[in-house]
């Protein structure tokens, strides 16, 4: 399919309205004419855990958001993106727990990691954990089954111990099965785009980070990229990386996601200084999913290593803590920087990261959207949203910060504020403007400004922002072929 070069909306099934159904009341009535590029809801399925990252099955729908009519109904207004988490599934999905119970018995056991598969006689060992790019102390728990025995079975995510969340066995054909199981079903219900959830982490190979492992992590996507192509569905692989691996993905002919552009601008509007977002925007692949913010944080470490100056990165890392942030740190002392710095993310609101100063928010938006790429704005972001600590003291999970449920009336009440409203009217004209479809160029600017243009036929648009008091104008050519001027 061909993916549309307009403005995309990130929501939870249940955060705009309460379910579906009233995501698609909002989606026609305050937010009407806004998200024409689509809708990526965040995972309504059944889950034990992670707000909807632990899914117990793609087959259905969480019955508390509605049912698969409504993604379809969804699904004919809006191009519907929807996450698959093929690394892993839920400890309480059908198959895991015929697992536990049967144990290597399960008609299902091949589908998962279980050690022995890793090391010799299932034992662990500590020097290849030690090399492993980890996301909890040990990349494995142990179970115990029905009959007693004990299973140690890889599990790369989770808070808890055992996790919640267990890793699939990629290379076996049981999931391969599963997935394109998964796969058709999506077809079935109107999904246009699937966005490959943790996608870095499906190769476990002894000696390696296991995260992105060459080639075998090709093998893997040639494989998925095919089926999804028959389907006629887009991919959007999701990888937390080292810079130089998006670069890959993009030459290996993926969509990625630019999660580079949201510090750079961060640090850009905060530092009054266009240099290192420059730098950036004229050699970035075009070819990306353009984003501020998300239902995790700004991303640091990995994705902007080697891009970035570690002590200069501290102090807009603490800044945001001023502002209200919390981080989320890296475990794995090898992917540390060597001076110690290890923030993964910084979790925030974008909105309040800029001081809840509008303008600056406004002008954040305006490079994002220049940004050549499809953006997509978060829920929160789209409302100005403001750092929820009460949530997060509330809960304790510091993601909580950036993931408010909007009832119709706040809603209603949100969409009236100033900063909202003028971030709508520039949705509507990165969405309705022709140029958008042309050519970009970054524009000669002194330190402390951002010019960007683009441009096709006798169209164009040109931003102008001041670093120094985040005024930010564009100057285009209107319908009626007359340089027009709009401040944003």
């Amino acid at each position: 399919m061909t993916l549309k070069n307009q403005v995309q909306l990130i929501t939870y099934p249940d955060s705009l309205g309460g379910d579906l159904k009233q995501l698609h009341q909002v989606l026609r009535g305050p937010f009407a004419g806004l998200f024409a590029g689509g809708i990526h809801i965040l995972p309504p399925f059944p889950s034990s855990g992670d707000r909807g990252f632990a899914p117990l099955t793609y087959l259905e729908i969480e019955p508390e958001f509605g049912t698969w009519e409504d993604i379809r109904s969804i699904g004919a207004e809006f191009d519907v993106l929807v996450d698959l988490m093929v690394n892993h599934i839920s400890r309480q999905s059908p198959y895991f727990q015929d697992f536990l119970e049967h144990g290597r018995a399960s008609k299902y056991a091949d589908l998962f990691i279980t050690l022995d598969k890793i090391w010799e006689h299932g034992e662990p060992v500590r020097a290849d954990i030690e090399k492993m790019f980890l996301r909890r102390p040990l990349p494995y728990s142990t179970f115990t089954t029905s009959g007693g025995g004990k299973e140690k079975v890889w599990t790369t995510f989770g808070k808890t111990d055992p996790s919640e969340q267990i890793d699939l066995d990629i290379h076996s054909p049981l999931t391969r099965d599963l997935l394109r199981q998964f796969f058709l079903n999506f077809k079935e219900q109107n999904v246009k785009i699937v966005r490959l959830d943790a996608v870095g982490y499906v190769i476990k190979k002894l000696g390696t980070s296991c995260f992105y492992v060459e080639p075998e992590i090709y093998e893997f996507l040639d494989w998925i990229k095919e089926m999804a192509d028959s389907l006629d569905i887009e991919l959007l692989p999701e990888v937390h990386a080292h810079h130089s691996i998006q670069t890959k993905l993009s030459e290996y002919g993926c969509w990625i996601y630019d999660f580079i552009l949201p510090y750079r601008v961060l640090e850009a509007l905060t530092g009054r200084s266009n240099t290192a977002l420059y730098d950036y925007l004229r050699t970035r692949s075009p070819k990306q999913f353009t984003m501020l913010d998300c239902h995790d944080g700004v991303p640091v470490k990995p994705d902007l290593d080697d891009l970035i100056d570690t002590k200069e990165a501290r102090e807009l890392v603490d800044l945001c803590v001023e502002r209200g942030a919390n981080l989320s740190l890296i475990l794995s002392e090898e992917h540390k920087a060597p001076d110690g710095f290890d923030v993964h993310q910084i979790r925030c609101t974008y909105y309040s990261a800029l001081n809840e100063d509008d303008d600056a928010y406004l002008a954040a938006r305006a490079i994002q959207f220049f940004a050549p790429g499809i953006p997509q704005v978060y829920y929160v972001g789209l409302l100005a949203g403001r750092n929820d600590l009460e949530q997060v003291a509330l809960t304790g999970e510091g993601r909580e910060i950036n993931r408010h449920n909007y009832t119709l009336e706040e809603i209603a009440a949100e969409s009236e504020r100033e900063v909202v409203q003028r971030l709508m009217k520039l949705i509507r004209f990165r969405n309705e403007y022709s140029a958008f479809h042309g050519t970009f160029r970054v524009l000669e600017a002194e330190a402390d400004e951002i010019r960007l243009m683009w441009e096709q036929g006798t169209a164009y648009c040109r931003l102008h922002i001041n670093l120094q008091n985040y005024k930010t104008v564009i100057e285009y050519i209107d319908q009626q072929g007359q340089e027009a001027v709009y401040w944003v």
